[in-house]
């Protein structure tokens, strides 16, 4: 119960986007570094990917993380995890990737536990990569989160369905 009330909030916050910070690559060093100490052999790579990931382009100001384990080492990846007080939420409809609810108290970010074969780690990856080689695809992709946060100001949901087409079509380019 508590879990899905704290779900709906999450969805009502405005779609806040805020230019690039220098300091992102910092905070996420910093939660990587927070993860490495419980996860220690399970994790294989711990990646930053998101918005906030690609230098000059403006984002939601939460870290995105993705715990990059064998698929053998999910389940005792989430038990490491939940010792760090977080939350798991399950795989909110994304198979091969299992969300986390920030620690109480920890600088707000999101993380997420994924399967090295996973196609959501692949997808994140890519995107990334792409964004971070193509600036002319970063700043249109910037400039589409600026008008889809003001149209969906309340509405996260929407925004993020709004943008799916954008990253798919970088996807198909990307691979």
């Amino acid at each position: 119960m508590l879990q899905s009330t704290l779900m709906r909030m999450e969805q009502t916050e405005p779609v806040l986007i805020v230019e690039y910070d220098p300091l992102w690559p910092a905070a996420f060093e910093s939660l990587r570094e927070r993860g490495t100490v419980v996860l220690r052999s399970l994790a294989i790579a711990i990646e930053h990917v998101g918005g906030t990931a690609v230098p000059g382009l403006c984002s939601k100001p939460i870290i995105d993380l993705d715990v990059v384990v064998r698929a053998e080492d999910v389940r005792a990846a989430i038990a490491a995890l939940e010792t760090l007080g977080y939350q798991h939420l399950g795989d909110l409809g994304v198979l091969g990737r299992d969300a986390f609810r920030s620690p109480v108290g920890a600088a707000r970010h999101h993380l997420y536990v994924c399967a090295e074969e996973s196609p959501a780690l692949r997808s994140h990856l890519l995107f990334r990569d792409y964004l971070r080689a193509h600036p002319d695809a970063a700043r249109e992709y910037g400039k589409l989160k600026r008008d889809l946060a003001v149209q969906h100001q309340k509405n996260r949901s929407g925004y993020t369905e709004a943008k799916s087409e954008f990253i798919e079509s970088v996807l198909k380019r990307a691979v």
